[in-house]
């Protein structure tokens, strides 16, 4: 089983959850082999370098035509923190499809920064537009940057899914505080943002992703392909 690791603090209580999941210690050690970024994954997944993970909401689009989903995903309701444009020249974001196609749907011009990145810059009180909080302005719906999706055992990982939005996470000091040495902010921060991010789908948030995939559409942009 190989499963693709995004190395972000919004997926730190998942990581949480899947240290104590039930698993063979083998199984444990392949979920953790793959590590990058969004777009990385999303072409590791659609060329099944991968078995499953958290791909970019507009690369998991095959997959939601496939019915290959779970029902979790990175989601923000309103203003998301990670996601978003800074008054610089015009430019995309090589680690997130979604982000940047989120970009063009909004009509929004500036350079897009995500992750972690884009934390450190909004906690340094750098200037931004936050795309999650525009996102909910325009659509009165939570935007769903990622989803976990798979290639192959669905039933596997579907009940991983079903057992993470049924937990309640609580984070470890020691880890909090490895992720804050490692991207230089405070876990008091750390924490606040991630009030803003959450990871079952449901019915508005399965509104919200036709939403987008309707403006995806509608503005010819152009998803991710194997070629």
């Amino acid at each position: 089983m190989r499963f693709g690791k995004i190395e972000y603090i919004n997926l730190l209580p998942f990581d949480v959850f899947m240290k104590a999941y039930p698993m063979t210690s083998g199984t444990k050690k392949f979920l953790q082999l793959k590590k990058s970024y969004p777009s990385k994954l999303n072409k590791d997944f659609l060329f099944k370098r991968i078995d499953a993970g958290f791909i970019s909401s507009i690369a998991g689009y095959y997959s939601y035509l496939k019915d290959k989903t779970t029902d979790s995903g990175i989601i923000a309701k309103n203003s998301v923190w990670s996601v978003i444009i800074i008054p610089n020249t015009e430019s995309e974001d090589y680690q997130s499809a979604t982000s940047n196609a989120l970009c063009k749907v909004l009509n929004l011009k500036g350079e897009v920064l995500i992750g972690d990145r884009a934390l450190s810059y909004r906690y340094k009180g750098g200037e931004h537009i936050d795309m999650g909080e525009i996102w909910y302005k325009k659509r009165h719906l939570p935007f769903v940057f990622g989803r976990f999706c798979f290639n192959a055992y669905g039933d596997f990982y579907k009940n991983i899914s079903s057992a993470f939005n049924q937990k309640k996470i609580k984070l470890p000091h020691y880890i909090i505080m490895q992720y804050s040495k490692k991207v230089s902010i405070p876990k008091k921060y750390i924490l606040q943002y991630l009030e803003h991010i959450y990871y079952k789908i449901g019915p508005k948030e399965q509104l919200g992703l036709k939403s987008f995939y309707r403006e995806l559409l509608f503005k010819k942009i152009k998803k991710p392909t194997r070629f």
